[in-house]
């Protein structure tokens, strides 16, 4: 039964417009139940379900109007999993694999500590562990790293005066590739799409030069790249340097570089000083940033039915690099580098 007082109470709440809209339904399926209307109608009116009917029904025969204006305080979570079980999934995530497993996953961590998958989860990404992906890296084994990386660096952040300083390599095998079937374009929610088969065309080889300075880039497309290739592009290099400025050029230690008529042209060549990488540091050459960017944006989707084509879409990538030059600036001084790598494990013989 509802008093008359409690029916005063609930009136008051379902006229106050600033009350919550919880209490106001609450309120209005006791008003509704006190009609003695079933409870298929007083959820109707209302616009709740029966079960909140009831629920409510229930709540204010035990504790009255005061019994719908607050909320039960709800039972606490799960308990936070305990300090040594964190411990243990870090610790046999960053030791031990599971058997002959390379790397731990999700699910096998979670059977291992008893825990559930999402704990594992929980876990790996509060720690910033991610035991599915790997870093390759390559120490130079270079008896002279300490000497050439100092050497180059100070070429980039202190180039002499009077002098032109020049990172020169050659990207060899660029393939020809053209798609068996057309693609699909980009469209809202969908990436676009190439075969993943296609037709081979010819290979070409880019030889290029980079001028630190300016960032401008002097490059050729020739058919193989062996020393004679080589020495027509130092040549072409040649020339297009003004006279009167020294050349510092900066390549790594493929032996078509080193060959014999190579030394000779530098030989007859005075103005020209090589300065070559370690091995196993191609990083510190900076045109492979170039070589980088141009296969990322011109050739890796590109579509070319002949070397030609291949050619010319390089010519126009260098020719629109060219308009719009920026100077290549190296950051991170020769003893930063040398510390860093010093941290580096050593390679075992």
């Amino acid at each position: 039964m509802v008093g008359a007082d409690d029916c005063a109470r609930l009136a008051a709440v379902v006229g106050d417009r600033s009350r919550a809209l919880k209490h106001v339904q609450r309120a209005r399926i006791v008003l509704f139940s006190a009609e003695r209307l079933s409870v298929l109608e007083v959820a109707r009116r209302a616009g709740v379900s029966r079960p909140a009917v009831w629920r409510w029904q229930r709540r204010f025969a035990e504790e009255g109007v005061d019994g719908l204006l607050r909320d039960k305080t709800r039972p606490p979570g799960k308990p936070p999993l305990p300090a040594a079980t964190v411990a243990k999934v870090l610790a046999l995530t960053c030791s031990e694999s599971p058997g002959e497993a390379t790397h731990w996953t999700g699910r096998a961590m979670a059977k291992a500590v008893g825990i559930s998958l999402r704990a594992v989860q929980r876990i790996w990404e509060a720690h910033r562990l991610q035991p599915h992906r790997i870093r390759t890296f390559k120490r130079s084994t270079d008896p002279a790293f300490a000497e050439k990386v100092t050497d180059i660096i100070g070429l980039y952040m202190h180039p002499p005066a009077h002098a032109v300083v020049l990172s020169i390599d050659e990207k060899s095998q660029i393939q020809a590739l053209d798609r068996t079937q057309p693609g699909l374009p980009l469209k809202p929610g969908k990436c676009g799409t190439m075969t993943h088969d296609y037709k081979r065309h010819g290979t070409t080889t880019l030889f290029a030069a980079l001028n630190v300075l300016d960032g401008t880039v002097l490059g050729r497309c020739m058919q193989r790249h062996t020393h004679q290739e080589f020495i027509r592009f130092l040549n072409a290099v040649e020339r297009a340097t003004p006279p009167g400025k020294i050349i510092h050029a900066i390549a790594d230690n493929y032996a078509t570089h080193k060959h014999p008529k190579v030394r000779a042209w530098l030989a007859r060549h005075p103005r020209w000083v090589f300065h070559f990488t370690p091995t196993s540091a191609s990083w510190l050459n900076a045109v492979e940033g170039f070589f980088s960017a141009l296969t990322r944006r011109r050739l890796k989707r590109g579509v070319f039915t002949s070397i030609a084509d291949l050619q010319t879409a390089i010519k126009r990538y260098i020719n629109e690099h060219n308009d719009d030059p920026m100077p290549f600036v190296w950051t991170k001084p020769a003893d930063t580098i040398l510390a860093k790598l010093d941290r580096m494990p050593v390679p075992s013989d």
